[in-house]
């Protein structure tokens, strides 16, 4: 199983990914830039243990918006190789 997600630095949370359970239901106000400076984090989770946190970010160690291009990037550069460090088999599925 893999997936990405969006960090702010601001500490917003984005709570349609996220959901913080609690016994009372505070009213509050949460005030946030509208582009806050983010990260985008990507990790897999197998059978075979954890692959190494990935994040998205240009040549410069920006952080960048998660396009086709720097997605296949990751995959050949970061995925494949992880994997080639773990036993996997042909009854393996990248999701």
């Amino acid at each position: 199983m893999s997936n990405e997600a969006h960090f702010h630095l601001s500490g917003f949370i984005n709570k349609q990914n996220f959901h913080n359970w609690s016994a009372t239901n505070p009213i509050e106000l949460h005030e946030r830039p509208l582009h806050s400076s983010k990260v985008t984090l990507w990790c897999a989770i197998s059978s075979f243990g954890i692959i190494s946190p990935y994040f998205f970010e240009d040549k410069r160690k920006k952080a960048v918006t998660v396009t086709g291009p720097y997605y296949i990037h990751m995959l050949e550069n970061f995925v494949g190789p992880e994997l080639a460090r773990h036993p996997v088999t042909e009854e393996t599925f990248f999701q």
